[in-house]
């Protein structure tokens, strides 16, 4: 069975048209910033594209980002996980995929390495376990391309400020764990995630993020 499913993936996958590229890293890294740059280079070339975030791209996301940043109850670390994947779910399938199909490039703010990284090593749940879970959310699709932009956690705090949202306050500890939960991703998948060191100049940034979408 797991040798069958393996094979509609890779048949999916081999049916894109488009590219689907990912922007990842702590909230303050200057991922936002970077991808509306790499947006407007691209269209300036004349690429179709489409700028997308995660949780909460539009409709039933937008419910379901509220909830994840600013519902002020208990959220269990299972639940979390769970509305994240949610909103993935709907996500591929009513946003990414067709935008694939139409030979898009795809920039989303945030994908499956956020859960892996916030829910698996900053919330400390099982990895396996968010990792076959992401698999089912995207129906095996992954990215092309995903770009960690690496901080220290001080800085990262000090861009974000005092206002900060459920996820924004979870602690120095946390960040820590999520950090090093990015670095571990970039080890164990090179071919698709490359890290770049985000203190540094917003214009030097961005000629890294164009020189690793290029390469495509």
């Amino acid at each position: 069975m797991e040798i069958y499913i393996n094979n509609v993936y890779d048949k999916i996958n081999n049916m894109k048209k488009g590219l689907f590229i990912t922007f990842e890293g702590a909230d303050g890294c200057g991922k936002t910033t970077q991808i509306k740059l790499l947006d407007e280079y691209l269209k300036n070339k004349g690429y179709s594209t489409l700028l997308t975030r995660e949780p909460g791209a539009v409709g039933l996301g937008v419910k379901l980002r509220e909830i994840l940043l600013n519902y002020d109850g208990e959220v269990s670390p299972q639940a979390e996980s769970f509305l994240f994947l949610a909103d993935r779910a709907q996500h591929i399938d009513c946003i990414i995929r067709p935008a694939i199909k139409e030979g898009k490039v795809i920039l989303c703010d945030r994908h499956t390495d956020s859960t892996v990284a916030y829910q698996g090593y900053g919330r400390e749940l099982d990895l396996d376990r968010i990792n076959y879970l992401n698999n089912i959310a995207t129906g095996g699709l992954k990215p092309d391309l995903t770009i960690v932009f690496d901080i220290d956690i001080e800085t990262s705090m000090q861009r974000v400020g005092s206002q900060k949202d459920r996820m924004e306050s979870a602690g120095i500890e946390f960040f820590n764990r999520v950090r090093n939960g990015y670095l571990e991703i970039a080890k164990k998948e090179p071919g698709r995630v490359k890290v770049i060191n985000s203190f540094d100049t917003i214009e030097n940034i961005h000629k890294k993020v164009i020189e690793l979408v290029e390469n495509l």
